[in-house]
């Protein structure tokens, strides 16, 4: 049987710019996570499997059928939730679902309506407008439209971006029902520690490029190392020390590992005093998924400015 999900030398260009670069990847029967840094290739990646953007080459199959010459048998398999809201404020919840299922063609819409508004505890409020729904109720309603058709693959990106805390479990908490349900389940998102408690396996993708893989234990078990990091202020040429691998930088934050980190500390911090870096703060802690992930990406210049407005419009738009 083939993989929910495989990849063949992935690949898509933008002019002069390579997006996604020979990507191969297999995913089957699991929550897998694909992190990355803004301009990284996450959503590329995505729309090529979905059919939504055509590969410059290689080849991607889902449930055994190519994205590019079997689009349609592709579609009737997966479900997409985008980052963006996709449900309709004008109608009720049991409304949006309904137009969903009788899109899809399914038989005897209203009872499968019925049925993933149950799923996704909604019935209580499926008559109501779903204007009045909150952030994480009108994800879980984006939920039950791409449940309604039964897909073999569901597609998130983003899921829980601009929910409380209370809501990003609750949705987690039915994705996981899903997965144990044999479904494939292929989810961006820049929340590490999400992706460290739920996910079964994580890629973290770079430039186009996948630059670590495996389950989220297993990445952090191969560091092997403390890790140092240090806050403050001024330049540090970025190199190692003896005994000590300099992993990256993040805005005032300086991350270091060391095969023993409290003999390290003294001369971490000697090190950077020598090189003008004014330290505020030094802490010591074993290895986490954002350790991981830094240490793959290494120090990233965001390709563009914040772009606070869209940033403001899809944060009203959850809530």
């Amino acid at each position: 049987m083939s993989p929910a999900i495989e990849t063949n030398s992935l690949t898509r260009h933008y002019d002069t710019l390579c997006a996604v670069d020979d990507l191969t990847l297999s995913v089957n029967n699991e929550i897998f996570a694909l992190l990355g840094p803004n301009g990284s290739g996450k959503t590329t990646t995505v729309l090529m499997l979905t059919t939504l953007l055509r590969p410059t080459k290689g080849s991607a199959t889902i449930c055994g059928h190519n994205i590019t010459t079997e689009s349609a048998q592709v579609r009737s398999r997966i479900s997409y939730v985008p980052q963006d809201m996709a449900v309709d404020i004008r109608l009720t919840g049991r409304e949006n679902v309904l137009l969903f299922a009788k899109l899809y063609g399914v038989s005897s819409p209203k009872d499968r309506t019925d049925e993933v508004l149950a799923v996704m505890d909604l019935t209580d409020r499926a008559d109501d407008m779903t204007k009045t729904y909150s952030g994480g109720m009108r994800r879980r309603l984006e939920l039950a439209q791409a449940l309604v058709h039964e897909p073999e693959v569901l597609f998130l990106d983003e899921p829980t971006l601009g929910l409380d805390v209370a809501a990003r479990k609750k949705i987690w908490g039915h994705i996981h029902g899903l997965r144990q349900k044999g479904m494939t389940i292929f989810v961006t998102t820049h929340y590490m520690d999400e992706a460290d408690q739920y996910c079964d396996r994580v890629g973290i993708i770079n430039r186009g490029t996948i630059t670590a893989l495996g389950a989220p234990k297993e990445l952090k078990a191969r560091l092997m190392k403390d890790v140092i990091t240090v806050t403050g202020e001024g330049s540090f040429p970025g190199s190692d020390m003896d005994g000590v691998v300099f992993v990256g930088r993040k805005g005032n934050e300086l991350s270091f590992t060391a095969e023993n980190g409290r003999v390290a500390l003294p001369q971490v911090a000697e090190n950077l005093a020598k090189a003008g870096f004014s330290i505020h703060a030094m802490s010591l802690h074993e290895p986490t998924l954002d350790d991981v992930f830094l240490q793959a990406v290494g120090k990233q210049e965001e390709p563009h400015g914040f772009e606070e407005g869209k940033f403001r419009i899809m944060l009203r738009r959850r809530k």
